[in-house]
């Protein structure tokens, strides 16, 4: 106090150097204006410490705090936000994110980390497909397999809508055609078609070496008039928010398996229905994905794929191979059975459409027999 008040003594004596004061009592400018102002608005009494604690002292009940730890336990690798929304939701109001992080952290359970604002980061236009609505776009993937305690593979097919994050299908299957396409089959009667597709760019999604990167199933995708969108090589980023949800589904699942597939597959529904019916989500609005998906309006029939109006519409055989004026092209297996449209640009070059552009033909012919 006795140094506050000669230093606020001398800083109102006129023609004084606030620079060379602050320099003499070894302080910085900033401590300095901010005693004087302190001085100058309550006078002496101004230059006494002040308590620094909080003027408006919140407390929270003995029964919020239990079933804040009950949520912990129930739930351990949620945040405090999500936390927060069921308990606003069960209360009607709550403490803080801060406050629920700090009573966690004393009552000796797994810290909460608050996550900090990050920058948005700069992806490649066309690249990433943001979804508006439900059924708008729905992604899909094979979860890489764990083993269960028995020793099996566990693989699980996830199916996702983009734009509400509700898991529509994550069941134990093989990568086959035949097991993709049951699965699909039952998905489509229970919620309809999307619009459009994503996958990535391997088996049984895509064919790499096929026209247009069709496989069989993608193929008969497109003749149910779905969109087929492909990711790129080595590229999970194009497909982000479905490798978040896998991430979930690794860390708390896949450290403990279950004795067989099974049991496993017990787990994941589990798993699942608390994701989409009890689990509030940051993107929207801590509402659950349950709250905001809705069915697809669009029934699964056969549909003709769309065509230019100047092409020729043929239908591929068992052989994968197309006859046209008298010679044979080979335009893959994978897409035998269906009817593909042919535009003619010259002489020797063909231009081949199955509800997009597949690519060109510019090959020698085979005579048909």
């Amino acid at each position: 106090m006795d140094l506050r008040e000669k230093f606020v003594l001398r800083a109102s004596e006129p023609l004084r150097n606030m620079s060379e004061l602050c320099c003499e009592f070894g302080i910085s400018r900033k401590t300095g204006y901010f005693w004087f102002d302190r001085y100058k608005t309550h006078g002496a009494a101004g230059l006494e410490d002040r308590s620094s604690r909080p003027r408006r002292l919140t407390q929270t009940s003995g029964e919020v705090v239990l079933r804040i730890a009950e949520l912990r336990q129930e739930h351990p690798f949620w945040g405090p936000k999500k936390v927060r929304a069921l308990l606003k939701g069960e209360l009607g109001e709550a403490p803080s994110v801060k406050t629920i992080a700090r009573i966690a952290k004393r009552l000796g359970l797994a810290p909460l980390r608050i996550k900090r604002e990050r920058k948005p980061k700069l992806v490649r236009r066309g690249r990433r497909l943001v979804a508006t609505k439900s059924n708008e776009v729905w992604t899909f993937d094979f979860k890489g397999w764990w083993k269960t305690r028995d020793g099996k593979r566990f693989e699980p097919l996830t199916v996702r809508d983009a734009a509400s994050r509700f898991i529509l299908l994550c069941v134990h299957s093989r990568e086959t055609f035949a097991a993709v396409k049951q699965h699909c089959e039952q998905l489509f009667r229970q919620y309809g078609l999307p619009a459009l597709i994503r996958a990535d760019n391997g088996p049984p999604f895509a064919a790499r070496d096929a026209l247009g990167g069709l496989s069989r199933l993608s193929a008969w995708w497109t003749s149910l008039g779905i969109e087929v969108s492909f990711s790129r090589p080595a590229r999970p980023s194009d497909n982000g928010a479905h490798e978040r949800m896998h991430g979930d589904l690794a860390r708390e699942l896949q450290r403990e398996p279950a004795h067989n597939t099974g049991a496993q597959q017990r787990l994941v529904d589990e798993w699942v229905r608390k994701f989409n019916y009890v689990r509030p989500h940051e993107a929207l609005g801590q509402r659950t994905p349950a709250s905001v998906y809705r069915r697809s309006k669009q029934r699964m029939n056969q549909l003709e794929p769309r065509y230019p109006a100047d092409a020729v519409v043929t239908r591929v055989n068992a052989k994968g191979r197309i006859a046209l004026e008298g010679f044979q092209y080979f335009v893959g297996v994978n897409l035998s059975g269906m009817r593909i449209g042919i535009r003619r640009i010259d002489e020797k070059l063909y231009v081949l459409f199955y509800g997009k552009r597949l690519g060109e033909l510019s090959s020698k012919p085979q005579r048909a027999h």
